[in-house]
């Protein structure tokens, strides 16, 4: 199931939540306020597909699939029980090497709790606020001993400000590009309005939200919480709903290499298995080539519907028995954001290669920003001196093949409308090829 909710609330005659505060200013513009011209309308479109979830219904039962997807088990695949997980902790008292370095990896930092380390935007004086288009609303970043806090501040009147504040309960993002902030409601999870944007070291507001209008009902989907998280109990209708004590925040060793606790029960046990003896644990890397890249695709394939409940797909499994992923054709435009798998299995150097994947390149258990040292894995297979640009540029071109073929490039679909300018972020794109634009 994939709900996005785009925008929905009524205005802001007093909503519930707000809190009213006088203020005495010695004039105020006369138009209309922007925020005050009636009620809006909820809006909801359906990204792949749409769920009723109603009581009484499953997740399975209450989901909506798209014409030709496969379709959905008689017998429902339910996520591996919590008690077979074990957590990161445990995995790094063995594997000490690959756990530390893991843990600085946007992988590993994808969600957490916030904190002085885990907050990249500015919260101090002039630097924690963000205007929008609307002059009569901005948002203020806030820290206090209680933790830190968006609000949405909206003058109504010369003498009349309406405010709602909401707490910053979790941080989505390694701030490599950006984070965006959630926020509990109950048991009901939301992503706030404001989001820090990485390339401009600001507030913006958070994609999808309009600008000048505030907003704190963007539902938090599973979906959504599969690939910014390891794990969770869903507990609808509605369909945000969620046991906060569940939530296990972060891409987790376990994510990609299954439930642990029968690995260490037996490595544990008084006759540890012998040097190539099967360990109760999945190595990705011991997989077929299509079930190595099920294991990335999960996340990095594009938008994608649930065909079974969120988490039951476990590595080594057919992610195509899970998740309906609508690829597209060859001639059809894949955005570079989200879409790396279908981006790289177009690439000649994938279909021309019986064994390349996504860890041919790149080693998940450390941080690998310079895209330049990704050159010697190109250079495994290619001569300088068969492209191109070497008469022009010689034996430098050998230095960095990845920012000519594959370049960074503006994703179509994720932006941020702010102060009236559309920032949209540079994502590399996984399609391996001769780009004009960067000859």
């Amino acid at each position: 199931m994939c709900l996005r909710i785009l925008c929905g609330c009524n205005g802001w005659s007093n909503p519930r939540g707000w809190v009213q505060s006088i203020t005495k200013k010695d004039s105020m513009p006369s138009a209309r306020h922007f925020l005050t011209q009636g009620k809006r309308r909820f809006w909801i479109t359906a990204f792949v597909s749409i769920l009723l979830v109603t009581p009484g219904l499953s997740p399975n039962q209450a989901q909506s699939q798209e014409p030709g997807s496969p379709r959905a088990s008689t017998s429902p695949k339910k996520p591996p029980a919590r008690a077979s997980y074990v957590g990161d902790e445990v995995c790094r008292s063995c594997h000490q090497e690959k756990g530390k370095t893991y843990l600085e990896t946007s992988h590993h930092l994808t969600s957490r709790l916030p904190s002085e380390h885990s907050m990249a935007g500015k919260f101090t004086p002039g630097a924690n606020i963000l205007k929008t288009a609307n002059p009569y609303l901005h948002f203020e970043m806030s820290v206090n001993p209680a933790g830190y806090f968006q609000t949405a501040v909206e003058d109504i009147s010369p003498t009349k400000t309406f405010s709602r504040t909401e707490r910053i309960d979790i941080v989505t993002g390694s701030a490599r590009k950006g984070q965006s902030y959630l926020f509990w409601k109950g048991d009901q999870l939301f992503q706030l309005p404001v989001t820090y944007w990485t390339a401009t070291d600001s507030w913006v507001n958070s994609p999808s939200y309009p600008d000048g209008s505030p907003h704190f009902d963007k539902a938090i989907i599973p979906r959504c919480l599969e690939c910014h998280g390891s794990y969770f109990e869903w507990l609808p209708p509605p369909v945000n709903r969620y046991s906060k004590t569940s939530l296990v925040l972060g891409i987790t060793c376990e994510r990609c290499h299954g439930p642990g606790r029968a690995h260490v029960a037996l490595n544990r046990s008084k006759s540890p298995p012998h040097s190539g003896e099967a360990e109760a644990i999945v190595n990705p890397a011991s997989l077929s080539r299509d079930r190595q890249l099920d294991v990335c695709g999960l996340c990095h394939s594009g938008a994608g519907a649930p065909i079974e409940s969120s988490l039951s797909f476990v590595a080594g499994d057919v992610l195509d028995d899970y998740i309906y992923i609508p690829y597209a054709s060859d001639d059809t435009v894949v955005d570079v954001h989200g879409s790396q798998v279908q981006l790289l299995k177009r690439s000649r150097c994938f279909q021309s290669s019986a064994n390349m994947t996504c860890t041919t390149c790149h080693d998940v258990h450390t941080v690998q920003r310079d895209a330049a040292a990704f050159s010697p894995r190109c250079l495994s297979c290619h001569q300088p001196k068969n492209c191109g640009e070497y008469p022009k540029l010689g034996e430098q071109i050998a230095r960095d093949c990845v920012n000519c073929h594959m370049p960074l490039q503006e994703s179509k679909v994720l932006f941020s409308n702010t102060g009236g300018k559309k920032i949209v972020p540079m994502v590399r794109n996984h399609r391996i090829a001769v780009y004009a634009e960067s000859q």
